[in-house]
């Protein structure tokens, strides 16, 4: 891929994700904070593959799953992270799916990993909140006009789904009670410091 087509791919990326933060912090589910940690964001590179494997061929016929699952994703590592990341940090790809495998990752991460009920005001809130950013990627993608099936086309999806996974990451963390706070360190200034 040429230094040009990265660049382009960055500045999408972080668009779209500046895009979602904002989204998520009207929706009242952010703070206008991307909360993150380099253990969740690697563990995204390690799924991601697999899902990819199994979201590209839903793309044509159910777009929102395709790109949005992937925010549940970031939902369950966060999660997991919280919980017991010793225990949780070699979890498998395959413990995300649900019975019916890709089809209902959403559900079983849901009621399963997050233990939110099925049909609970939360739980339809934060569904909400997910669809609303993965019809915010869809949208993000096609106003691109790339063509479509090119190698572009796919980079662009996989850079969507990434900053999906951001989002439902940094949901968790908000709901788990994590924020950036403002520290004084000893005679160096202040600075940020990511706390519970």
């Amino acid at each position: 891929m040429e230094e040009k087509d990265i660049e382009y791919l960055d500045n999408f990326e972080a668009r779209l994700t500046e895009d979602m933060l904002r989204l998520c912090t009207s929706l009242g589910m952010l703070d206008g904070t991307l909360l993150e940690s380099e253990d969740i964001t690697s563990k995204w590179k390690e799924l991601a593959p697999e899902y990819m494997a199994d979201a590209v061929p839903n793309i044509k016929e159910f777009p929102e799953a395709a790109v949005g699952w992937a925010g549940y994703i970031g939902l369950a590592v966060a999660k997991w992270w919280d919980e017991d990341w010793g225990k949780h940090h070699n979890a498998k790809y395959s413990s995300l799916l649900g019975p019916r495998g890709f089809d209902d990752m959403d559900e079983h991460i849901m009621e399963n990993i997050l233990g939110y009920r099925r049909g609970s005001a939360e739980a339809g809130i934060v569904a909400k909140t997910l669809l609303c950013c993965s019809q915010l990627a869809i949208d993000s993608i096609r106003h691109e006009n790339i063509e479509t099936q090119s190698v572009l086309a796919f980079q662009a999806f996989a850079r969507a789904t990434r900053a999906m996974f951001r989002i439902g990451a940094a949901m968790e963390l908000k709901r788990e009670g994590y924020r950036f706070q403002k520290v004084r360190i000893a005679e160096s200034g202040t600075g940020n410091r990511f706390k519970s």
